[in-house]
């Protein structure tokens, strides 16, 4: 592609201008090379325009700078105000705009977002609508796994994702924007469909978030000015200023009686070691009943979402019912079903807040035990530690303390300083620090109706360990253990 069309409606000055072929477009100099555009993005702890020279060295001609630059003088320099901006734009034009082509649901909120998205996904998919999803647990489309980083990717990769999914058949996106994604510019140009909001709370607040509450806020307002149409949350406080922000249709669902879509009924159901909700909702003076495979209210209250939005495709009930029935998240309350007498839940679960919720959400069920097994990772504050192991040590009939990320502190220590939390707040528990170990444990311990919880690594298939990343699956290691008791 020409660079002036990549350039098309941004405003730049250049410096020694000539209508190259640009192949692709990179921010990180080890990308760069002959005939790829390098954008010198300026980020919380680097500044790309540093390694601008060691682009050049690379083969790259052509840069997207915000500063000057000290380059040959066959360099190509485009001058603009924001790069991250422009990098939005370049990638949407250099990807031809893929969200022309696909219906991109855009969902953001504090909590819920990884949940709703897959909602979306297994109703739409099991209509035939095949859909992608970009978010926390990765993104992917079909039988296609990509590789992410952020909940929300930077611009070029988004881009490049949905032009990907857009080519391969898909009809829609679900994909999870964050605070810091609309405050970094990695949704512009993307024109959304559908935007959807779940809740607000005070959480993301820092160096590389946004610097308040009022501005984390803000930012989950700004979505909605880009959005076709709005599905909101009437149950939220926050909703009416959201509202105030939409410039197309809103759709409203929650348990309130002016809900569009209305939660009238709620009930827990446990069939074996499935744990998960059936629900009854209101729309249009229709009243139906639902059933969802995640447990807990709250994810009652999620499907709303999903039951609009098959309505607004016209999906027939059977499929939507059959997308709710079938629906798992990876790492988020995920059944492992290995065995019909104990229900194991893997959750990312990783301080006192989300832990009390996982463990609260089991407790609604029939049970005989909660064994809890988790541990904290290396490098935070012992206040996390504190709360995880007194949540854990009130709440639970016995927990097991073991690794979580460790990095460059002793697992040992670790475990000791939660495990003093946990006695103090009266609860039994053994320290296993190996955690592969520990799943072996937990697993063997446990007997007919107990309910297993394995929280902090979530969706995650590694352990971070002095700087490394060592391959770790729970669900693997939770398969494995349960053969060994079997076999026993």
């Amino acid at each position: 592609m020409k660079l002036s069309e990549i350039l098309t409606s941004l405003t730049y000055t250049s410096e020694n201008f000539r209508d190259e072929e640009i192949s692709d477009i990179a921010y990180d100099s080890r990308k760069a090379g002959d005939g790829i555009l390098f954008v010198c993005l300026v980020g919380a702890f680097a500044d790309g325009h540093k390694y601008a020279k060691a682009a050049y060295d690379k083969g790259s001609r052509v840069f997207l700078c915000e500063k000057d630059l000290d380059l040959p003088e066959d360099a190509i320099l485009i001058k603009t105000e924001n790069t991250r901006a422009a990098l939005a734009t370049a990638s949407c034009n250099f990807f031809r705009h893929p969200s022309r082509d696909i219906d991109v649901i855009g969902i953001t909120g504090t909590k819920g977002k990884t949940t709703v998205a897959h909602l979306v996904k297994f109703v739409l998919d099991t209509a035939g609508l095949m859909t992608g999803i970009i978010g926390t647990v990765g993104a992917s489309y079909g039988d296609t796994v990509l590789p992410t980083v952020n909940t929300t990717p930077e611009s070029y990769e988004l881009q490049k994702m949905l032009r990907l999914m857009a080519d391969g058949g898909c009809k829609a996106a679900a994909i999870e924007v964050s605070s810091l994604g609309l405050k970094s510019h990695r949704v512009d140009g993307i024109e959304f469909a559908m935007g959807v909001f779940t809740n607000l709370y005070p959480d993301h607040i820092g160096k590389t978030e946004p610097d308040s509450f009022e501005e984390y806020a803000f930012w989950k307002t700004q979505l909605f000015p880009r959005c076709k149409k709005a599905l909101v949350n009437i149950d939220d406080p926050f909703t009416k200023t959201i509202i105030e922000h939409c410039k197309g249709e809103v759709i409203t669902y929650g348990t309130s009686d002016e809900a569009m879509y209305k939660m009238t009924a709620c009930e827990k159901i446990k069939q074996g070691n499935l744990l998960g909700m059936k629900f009854a909702l209101e729309h249009k003076g229709e009243s139906r009943e639902f059933v969802v495979a995640l447990p807990g209210d709250v994810n009652a209250h999620n499907s709303l979402i999903a039951v609009a939005l098959g309505d607004e495709y016209g999906i027939n009930e059977k499929y939507i019912k059959d997308g709710l029935r079938s629906v798992f998240v990876k790492g988020r309350g995920e059944l492992v079903r290995v065995n019909d007498d104990i229900t194991v839940i893997i959750d990312y679960a990783h301080n006192g807040v989300s832990l009390k919720s996982i463990i609260d959400t089991a407790k609604d069920y029939e049970h005989n035990r909660i064994i809890t097994l988790f541990g904290s990772v290396g490098g935070r504050t012992e206040c996390r530690r504190e709360e995880l192991g007194t949540v854990s040590g009130k709440m639970s009939d016995f927990t097991v303390i073991t690794s979580d990320d460790p990095e460059f502190e002793d697992p040992q220590k670790i475990c000791d300083e939660i495990g003093q939390w946990c006695e103090k707040a009266g609860g039994e528990f053994v320290k296993i620090p190996d955690r592969a170990e520990a799943i072996h444990y937990a697993v063997n311990m446990a007997q007919k109706g107990d309910i297993l919880i394995l929280a902090g690594k979530g969706h995650e298939n590694y352990m971070k360990i002095r700087g490394e990343k060592v391959p770790f699956s729970e669900r693997d290691e939770v398969i494995k253990a349960f053969k060994g008791k079997e076999e026993v």
